[in-house]
């Protein structure tokens, strides 16, 4: 088998790209007011029960990706959810000009990639089952 078609390989790319939001659901859950303070922090309300649902998501979807049970969904939901936190939390054009909007502008562009790979993740996913 070539390395570059191992299934561990494979394996070991999907837990990168799911590594943020295990870190980030673990953490939240393991220090809750931290969570809540990060909730309020964007003006996101309520607060506890929206810290909750983004647990669940970060974790439940990390882990439908990394086992490949309903991957395509765990990529969705990852895509979707990155994609509204990117616009909730670096509105990079709303800051003035300088070394925290530079900062903020590629950590945008950073996430929009995430965006990408979880798309392909599904796309993939789903073009897999398609040809079984």
């Amino acid at each position: 088998m070539r390395w570059t078609t191992s299934p561990v390989l494979r394996w070991v790319a999907l837990l990168l790209l799911c590594a943020a939001y295990l870190q980030g659901g673990l953490n939240k859950a393991m220090d809750f007011d931290a969570a809540l303070a990060e909730m309020n922090h964007f003006g996101l309300s309520p607060a506890g029960p929206l810290a909750v649902a983004v647990i669940v998501l970060e974790l439940g979807a990390s882990a439908l990706i990394l086992t490949g049970r309903l991957r395509w969904l765990g990529a969705l939901a990852l895509a979707g959810f990155t994609l509204m936190a990117t616009f909730v939390a670096l509105r990079f054009w709303q800051m003035p000009v300088g070394q925290e909007r530079f900062m903020a502008a590629n950590s945008f562009f950073e996430h929009l990639g995430l965006v990408g790979g979880f798309l392909l993740v599904a796309w993939l996913d789903l073009k897999e089952r398609a040809d079984v």
